[in-house]
Parts: C-alpha cells; sequence; structure tokens
C-alpha cells in the first residue's frame, strides 16, 4: 500500500481537492485518515471531521468518519495521549482503514506545524506512518516561493521520506513556469505539478450555503445543487434592483429579509439560484406557492442580512458530495497537471 501525508504550508491551499483528485486520476482503492480533525460536524450526537465526511461519501467508504480521526481538541489530546500513545493510535487507525486498500492517505491540518503539540504535525505523521510526504503549495508567486525554499532549507527533516510538492491554484501556469520553475529545480525541489486555478471551484452551491447557515429549506430543494457566483444584498426598493444588470443575473442568490414581499417576488421572477430570507421570517403564502412552481430555493436563516453577508464572505468554497462536476473537474486538472508516473506503481493490498 502506498501510504502519503498530505500537507500545506498555509490554510487553504486545497489539500482535500487535491486528494480527491489524485484518487480519482489514479483510479484505486483508496484508505483515508484526518489524524487531528478541525473542521467539526455534528451529526446524530457524534462528532467527524468534514473532510473526512467528504472523502467517506466521495469514495463511499465503509469507514464511520468518526473513526478517522484520533480527535479534534488539542487541549484533550494533551490530557489523553503521550507521544507513544499517540503513536500506537495512528497505527491503529492506519491499520483499520488500510485494510484491503492500495492507496492510503493522511491529510494533515490547517498547516505543515498543525497539530505539533500534540504530536499530529505533518513531519511527524510521516515519520510514524512510515509514509511519504506532499506539500501543497498556494498563495501568490512570492509566497509559494518563500515557503518552498524556507522548507528545504530551514526545516530539518532528514528521516522524512519526500515525495515532492504540488504547486496549486495558479492563475497563469505558463508564465509561473518560465519566471520561478529554474529556482525551484535550483533549490532541490521535486515539484510533481502545477495546477491552475479554476474559478468554478471558487464557486458554493445553494445547498453548501444552506448547510453552512443552518437554514430552513422551504422550497426548491430539487435545485440545492444550483452553482452561486454573485450575491444580492435586497435592501433597496425592488424598482431599484430591477435596473441593476446585476439582478438579472439567474445564478445570483438574493439575501433580503423575510418581510420584504417586493423583493422576494422580483427575486423569484429575474429566476435567482436561491432566495436567503433573513430574520427568522416567512414571506406571504403566495410567494411561497410561487417559489414552489418554480422550483426556486428559499432559505430562511435567523441571523439579520448584514450578519449572513459576513458569514458568507467569510466562508470556504468546500467540496460536497454532490458536487459531481467539481469533483469531475478536479480529477481532470490533477491528470492534466500532476505527472501521475511518479504515482504509478501499483500499491499492494495489506
Amino acid at each position: 500500500m502506498d501510504k502519503y501525508v498530505v500537507a500545506s504550508l498555509r490554510p487553504s491551499a486545497g489539500k482535500t481537492s487535491v486528494i480527491i483528485g489524485l484518487a480519482k486520476a489514479l483510479n484505486r482503492k483508496i484508505a483515508y485518515i484526518k489524524p487531528l480533525g478541525e473542521r467539526l460536524l455534528y451529526r446524530k450526537k457524534r462528532l467527524w471531521d468534514y473532510d473526512a465526511a467528504l472523502m467517506t461519501a466521495i469514495f463511499h467508504l465503509d469507514d464511520n468518519p468518526e473513526e478517522m480521526s484520533i480527535g479534534f481538541l488539542h487541549s484533550k489530546l494533551r490530557f489523553m495521549l503521550d507521544e507513544n500513545g499517540t503513536r500506537e493510535k495512528l497505527l491503529e487507525l492506519q491499520d483499520g482503514v488500510g485494510k484491503g486498500k492500495e492507496l492510503f492517505f493522511a491529510e494533515c491540518g490547517k498547516d505543515i506545524a498543525f497539530g505539533a503539540s500534540v504530536h499530529l504535525d505533518a513531519l511527524t505523521l510521516a515519520r510514524q506512518l512510515d509514509a511519504q510526504l506532499i506539500i501543497i503549495a498556494s498563495g501568490d508567486d512570492d509566497a509559494i516561493l518563500d515557503d518552498l525554499v524556507f522548507l528545504k532549507k530551514r526545516v530539518n527533516a532528514e528521516d522524512v521520506h519526500w515525495k515532492g510538492v504540488i504547486v496549486n491554484k495558479v492563475p497563469n501556469v505558463a508564465d509561473f513556469r518560465d519566471t520561478h520553475l529554474p529556482l525551484i529545480r535550483q533549490s532541490g525541489i521535486d515539484l510533481l505539478g502545477i495546477i491552475p486555478y479554476c474559478i468554478e471551484l471558487s464557486h458554493f452551491s445553494v445547498g453548501y450555503l444552506a448547510d453552512r447557515l443552518f437554514a430552513k429549506i422551504i422550497s426548491g430543494e430539487e435545485n440545492l445543487s444550483r452553482t452561486v457566483k454573485e450575491l444580492f444584498i435586497g435592501s433597496m426598493s425592488a424598482a431599484s434592483a430591477l435596473q441593476n444588470p446585476l439582478f438579472r443575473e439567474e445564478s445570483k442568490v438574493v439575501i433580503t429579509s423575510g418581510d420584504r414581499d417586493d423583493m422576494i417576488d422580483a427575486a423569484l421572477s429575474s429566476r435567482a439560484a436561491a432566495v436567503i430570507l433573513t430574520g427568522n421570517t416567512l414571506p406571504s403564502p403566495d410567494l411561497i406557492s410561487k417559489a414552489v412552481a418554480l422550483s426556486t430555493p428559499l432559505l430562511v436563516v435567523a441571523a439579520e442580512t448584514c450578519e449572513v453577508v459576513m458569514q458568507i464572505e467569510g466562508m470556504e468554497a468546500l467540496l460536497t458530495g454532490n458536487d459531481t462536476e467539481k469533483i469531475a473537474m478536479m480529477e481532470q486538472l490533477v491528470s492534466a497537471h500532476v505527472d501521475l508516473r511518479t504515482f504509478s506503481q501499483a500499491g499492494k493490498e495489506i
């Protein structure tokens, strides 16, 4: 079984998406763990990590998401486990999920140091699991180069098996190669691939917004997979909104108070992807009937409009199990821009 620890030097580098793309492109039986969970989900009185649940859904894994993590809180782990105990738990996780699999991925937290105080940082994981370390680098060009050179020069990891670096979300791959590839090679860094930035991967689905906002879905459940490209704040009059070119975009979500029947009616007539009703207020029955007839999602939330906008602006566009187009897109990007020949040796089942 080929084993990889996947880490990044900065948050939101796209580790989970790259893992999904690799697993899909390599088309081999996979195992996955997230030793230190950080994106908590609470379902049926149980806690598990969002990424673990996502991998379980996409690849139809038999393992429960809650069994893919050792824990979630540093303070609790420091109290419960010492270094030897953590290592034993890691190996138990590996043996449990890895049975009969060919590829094993252990995903780290938000950066390479995350979990160091509880023996679950990237370098420790690679050592304890005897796995190869893959670094996902992202950010502007200077940040990527700073990270890679610092990693090569300053991180003492002679006993870690380095697989290499995948640079992710690069706006102009050709320019990056021409300008920066010589320095990367001169530094002795094994570059596995450069994945271009894809704006489609940065868009939310309506269902994702509903989940993250804990919204009550009044209508349009069959269209929760719609893509959201724009947010329109419906605080002005409906007449003013109709003069705005953005309001005519069908891929928009209109955020407005639930008592603004004029704005809600205009949003439904403009074929909005969804309407978020704030203040825990429902519109008139006629408008609910219209939304049902149009199959337009109406999402009711308790927060006020300003708070909802701030919540959405702070969200990271994570993949969901229903994002079949995005998952296929990630597979295509990895297949086209990562040297899969370095992963081609079939791992033995255990």
